[in-house]
């Protein structure tokens, strides 16, 4: 199917990378207000940094899995549209259909090496202490950790003029799209009013992730807002969330590296979902 977006590069190329030693900084797309109007281009941007506040990481296809635009009706592949060698700081998506949008990010692959002390403290960080006592029983715990780490990032848009009848029927923020960490919203979180509950369902491989530590996130007035919560058997979390504004949910999961690629002991998978709060009259 064709899609009813369109999607070009914007500014000069920069020269950004993944660099290893971001690797433990959580990596977002930057959120974009709702609603937008049908029509509008709005600006895609990878953030990469630590406490909500970032800087561009880039867009490529040798760094880039996956790039999918969902709506109510179509999905399209936006990977081939990248630029082949340089990373581009910012693309512009042109938004036709009204309704909810919904953009997938998975990354390449990526290595890193860290010291013991770095590495577990960085796993007691993300609720994955378990690594270490499985480093421990293996005794491995005084060694480097070699590890390959992907991202597994959403980021959801609303498009007027939708009419309130309309919020009910369009289920885009519930699909699911097959990231291996995947932050699926059971309600519609561009359609919540401060002081409304978001739950959500943490997915590795298809399944409800059990015992993981979730985090939201906000800045209001200067100051970072951090919420925690852990999993429950069905895999599932919710958050109140009191501000408008800009708000991001993360996890990180670990598992035993699963594969034969030399050098590589554990993989990692970094969740996150983005969206904007438009406030008392979002109902």
């Amino acid at each position: 199917m064709h899609s009813p977006s369109v999607i070009r590069t914007l500014f000069l190329s920069v020269l950004l990378s993944l660099a290893p030693g971001l690797q433990a900084h959580e990596f977002w797309f930057a959120p974009i207000p709702s609603p937008q109007t049908a029509g509008d281009s709005v600006t895609l941007r990878l953030e990469v940094g630590e406490f909500f506040a970032g800087e561009p990481a880039g867009f490529s296809i040798p760094t880039t899995h996956a790039l999918r635009h969902f709506a109510s009706n179509f999905e399209v592949d936006l990977r081939p549209l990248l630029p082949r060698l340089a990373l581009e700081a910012e693309v512009a998506l042109v938004l036709q259909t009204p309704g909810t949008h919904l953009l997938a990010y998975d990354s390449a692959p990526l290595h890193i090496t860290l010291e013991p002390g770095k590495f577990h403290a960085y796993l007691h960080d993300e609720g994955l202490d378990f690594v270490r006592s499985q480093r421990e029983l293996a005794g491995t715990a005084n060694q480097p950790a070699r590890e390959r780490y992907r991202r597994h990032i959403k980021t959801l848009i609303e498009v007027g003029p939708l009419p309130q009848t309309a919020r009910t029927r369009d289920q885009t923020f519930l699909t699911q799209t097959g990231q291996r960490l995947e932050i699926s919203p059971l309600r519609n979180p561009l359609a919540l009013a401060t002081g409304d509950a978001l739950p959500l369902t943490i997915l590795f491989d298809g399944k409800p992730l059990v015992g993981a530590l979730v985090k939201a996130w906000h800045k209001h007035s200067g100051q970072l807002v951090m919420m925690h919560a852990t999993t429950s058997l069905q895999g599932q979390v919710a958050f109140n969330l009191p501000y408008t504004g800009d708000w991001m949910v993360s996890v990180v999961h670990m598992i035993p590296a699963q594969d034969a690629e030399e050098g590589v002991d554990w993989d990692s998978f970094w969740g996150n979902l983005t969206f904007h709060v438009a406030g008392p009259c979002a109902g």
